[in-house]
């Protein structure tokens, strides 16, 4: 596996099956290799704190973890290299931090992709399938999803491996 981008649900178990895959990576090498955690979400709330608390909770101490909720394909091209596995998580937010930052999500897409095409070790990347629900019922949340939906697509084209996860069940798609 040199790419691989779990999406799903909210929920699906999706950040517990990237984070299994990035730890049976690490061990699989000789050396193995060091787990780093590329984080995007912020803090901005009591809630949002409590869940990125959980997740840190659930990862063992040998993960190393950097904050990069908007420049992600720097993150990776500075901290990719062969002795190390990273995954990012998630997509999702990253999307959201840009489009709430107004910043230009098809230009940092297309620098993501390029930063996966040339990382030097495995690269494994989380995200939400937004798109299997109601229409939201405002402009942002609309633009919210279709912007999601786009960036999905293109990571998915650009990995060398994609797998759904629902229900905490990996399916594979490519």
């Amino acid at each position: 596996m040199t790419s691989l981008l779990v999406i799903g649900g909210a929920r699906s178990g999706k950040s517990r099956y990237a984070q299994s895959r990035a730890e049976a990576q690490a061990r699989a090498e000789s050396p193995p290799l060091a787990p780093y955690f590329i984080a995007t979400a912020q803090a901005f709330d009591n809630e949002m704190r409590e869940r990125i608390k959980r997740h840190q909770d659930d990862r063992s101490d040998g993960w190393i973890t950097i904050e990069a909720p908007v420049d992600l394909a720097e993150a990776i091209t500075r901290w990719s290299t062969p002795g190390r596995v990273l995954l990012v998580d998630c997509l999702t937010l990253w999307t959201s931090n840009l489009l709430l930052g107004d910043h230009d999500i098809a230009a940092a897409t297309t620098r993501l992709i390029q930063a996966i095409a040339v990382a030097r070790g495995p690269i494994i990347l989380v995200a939400n399938e937004v798109g299997w629900s109601i229409v939201p019922d405002n402009a942002l949340a609309r633009r919210f999803r279709d912007e999601a939906g786009v960036v999905n697509q293109h990571i998915a084209e650009a990995v060398s491996e994609v797998q759904l996860v629902a229900a905490g069940l990996p399916l594979k798609l490519k």
